[in-house]
């Protein structure tokens, strides 16, 4: 990029950033494509204006974008959960499972002992 694109760049950005309250620059490093564009989308769901970046904030390195948000994407950004939230939840997705598993184990034990108890407490009668 030489020096009039660079003031070209800055100047787009500058411009963007005069009309919004927030921008939000991601980098895509490590997510697949359908991530990406599973991000993206959801983004432009939450009322964001999505802007592939490269060339403007090549200085950063590798894969940016940047998101305009207005008021209510900035609600719903706000909206969200938290990451400890969202590890909670898969916390309790992948436990629920064995937690099943070992009920329906335990199961036919426990019924079997209460038989064998209730015929207990009916020869001791």
């Amino acid at each position: 990029m030489d020096r009039s694109q660079k003031a070209d760049a800055v100047a787009q950005l500058n411009a963007v950033f005069n009309e919004v309250s927030v921008v939000v620059v991601t980098r895509n490093l490590g997510m697949t494509v359908d991530q990406s564009t599973d991000l993206r989308t959801k983004m432009r769901d939450a009322g964001a204006t999505y802007a592939k970046s490269n060339d403007k904030l090549e200085i950063v390195g590798g894969s940016m974008g940047t998101q305009v948000l207005d008021e209510a994407g900035i609600k719903a950004l706000a909206s969200m959960p938290s990451l400890d939230e969202l590890r909670g939840k898969i916390v309790g997705l992948v436990n629920a499972p064995a937690t099943k598993v070992a009920q329906v184990v335990n199961a036919p034990a426990a019924k079997l002992a209460r038989v064998f108890g209730a015929y207990g407490a009916k020869d001791a009668a």
